[in-house]
């Protein structure tokens, strides 16, 4: 619910299947059960919500995956090439259990679970 609906689109230029959460389940819904649903679909959640990598790690899940954007103004359309190339980097760990989080000018990439 964080990350804007806008960046739907921009994922679908990237030939990647994109739906935003308030388009599946209630704006209230807890940070855990989105991350039921993604995982029950084999969807990886795109946020700029801590919460999601913390409960990850609370939790010792090795999935759905996470990609965390740290980004200042991540809707500034010079932002999306990095935040794309990123993923795309990412795409084979993302496609086992991994937590991408992504900065302004770097990507760090854990696979899951995360331990201590």
């Amino acid at each position: 619910m964080n990350l804007s609906p806008e960046w739907v689109g921009y994922f679908e230029t990237a030939n990647w299947q994109a739906q935003h959460w308030s388009h599946i389940g209630p704006d209230t819904a807890p940070d855990s059960e989105i991350l039921e649903w993604a995982k029950a679909n084999d969807s990886i959640v795109v946020t700029q919500d801590l919460d999601f990598s913390q409960l990850l790690f609370a939790l010792k899940s090795n999935g759905p995956s996470v990609v965390l954007i740290r980004i200042p103004d991540v809707l500034d359309e010079s932002r999306q090439p990095h935040i794309i190339n990123a993923i795309r980097q990412a795409d084979a760990a993302l496609n086992k259990g991994a937590l991408l989080v992504i900065g302004p000018k770097h990507a760090r990439l854990r696979r899951l679970p995360i331990e201590g």
